[in-house]
């Protein structure tokens, strides 16, 4: 397991993780190990080597001394000083934005996941092809040539990466129409649709799998599910079935890449007719996390749908910090939002929030049209 040393720089930023708690939980999950965290405070960033020259020889000497293979920065690093910092440290330097496509690739099954991870990391590395490709450095200039030392192969290796992303987004598109094909279907069947989204590892999956019996996959990690996940559940309080998706985990600082080239998957959050918003209950930082999801949802055009507040994890709050009702109502951007605590792992809180979801469906429908369990039995799984 390659040994790495975490930088992060305070630049006067709101919610500054001074810990690099969540840099380190993105390097464990992507297979790395720990060797050492750094911190510094900067009113601006340096142009050359975003923290100056003394603190970029403070950390090389530091990385030497771990026998460090690599330095991860907790901010994105422009091509030019990822490319000053190798020279200066004389070890690979990676930034979060480049660990996130690291994990999305490592974790995508779905043939539309695989798509989405390669779209994001061409166009980052379409900006990196000095840094990438190490036969650019060796082309050479001379008399009577255009340009500078290496242009030709430089501009080969971008008219090659422009055309793999061409038809990378050509591919996705193709798999667009066939999610909006079957939307259509599940608007023509007259289906209530609840997506469920929230910060990585707040337990989206763990909810999903206690109420429609799934297997989706679930772990204490970052990152844990990738593919969007589709089941049918059926509400016998309004005898009804519902459709319920599983989303991609969102995070501080989602490369804008990646929020482009998941259009699709997030496109079930946008035209989903109920959030259901996962909040990890026992993390202190919940609230610059919810902050935080309703950013990216305001960025894809869906942070005006209704919503329920599933606090979970209530099984890991401390005594002291339980809630005094497991049902309330709070301000959610200038919007009174219905609140729940519950815990997936124990089961506790569940049934609470199936008779919620029961009170949306009675009022969207009534109690006309009412279904047999048998008619939710089919499912359907973007992941296949």
């Amino acid at each position: 397991m390659p040994g790495v040393v975490l930088v992060g720089v305070d630049l006067g930023l709101p919610h500054f993780d001074a810990e690099l708690e969540e840099l380190a939980q993105l390097a464990q999950t992507a297979g790395y190990r720990v060797l050492d965290r750094v911190a510094c405070k900067r009113r601006a960033p340096d142009p050359a080597l975003f923290v100056g020259s003394g603190k970029a020889d403070e950390i090389r000497a530091l990385a030497a001394g771990h026998g460090a293979s690599e330095i991860l920065f907790d901010q994105a690093l422009s091509p030019s000083q990822q490319r000053n910092l190798e020279r200066h440290m004389g070890l690979p330097v990676n930034d979060r934005t480049l660990l996130i496509l690291e994990i999305f690739a490592q974790r995508a099954r779905s043939h539309e996941g695989k798509l989405q991870v390669e779209l994001a990391r061409l166009q980052y590395l379409s900006t990196r092809l000095v840094r990438r490709w190490s036969h650019l450095e060796r082309q050479s200039g001379g008399i009577g040539m255009r340009g500078g030392p290496g242009e030709t192969q430089i501009e080969l290796d971008r008219r090659m990466i422009n055309d793999a992303i061409k038809r990378t987004k050509e591919r996705l598109e193709k798999v667009k129409r066939q999610r909006s094909t079957q939307r259509r279907q599940r608007e023509r069947r007259e289906t209530f649709t609840i997506s469920l989204v929230g910060y990585t590892n707040a337990g989206k999956s763990s909810i999903f799998n206690a109420l429609v019996k799934a297997r989706a996959y679930a772990a204490d990690q970052l990152f844990a599910t990738l593919d969007t996940t589709t089941r049918q559940l059926y509400l016998g309080e309004v005898e009804r079935t519902v459709s319920l998706s599983d989303t991609v985990g969102f995070i501080r600082d989602l490369p804008h890449g990646l929020v482009e080239a998941f259009a699709a998957t997030l496109q079930e959050a946008r035209d989903a007719d109920l959030l259901l918003h996962v909040v990890d209950a026992s993390n202190p930082d919940h609230p610059e996390q919810i902050a935080e999801v309703m950013r990216v949802l305001r960025e894809i055009g869906a942070d005006d749908l209704p919503q329920i507040l599933v606090f979970n994890k209530l099984d890991a709050i401390p005594p002291e910090r339980q809630p005094l009702q497991r049902l309330d109502q709070i301000e959610l951007e200038g919007q009174t939002v219905p609140r729940i605590f519950l815990s997936a792992h124990s089961g506790d809180g569940l049934s609470d929030l199936r008779g919620l979801l029961a009170e949306r469906v009675r009022a969207r429908f009534g109690t006309d049209g009412a279904e047999s369990p048998e008619s939710g039995a089919g499912t359907e799984d973007s992941a296949q």
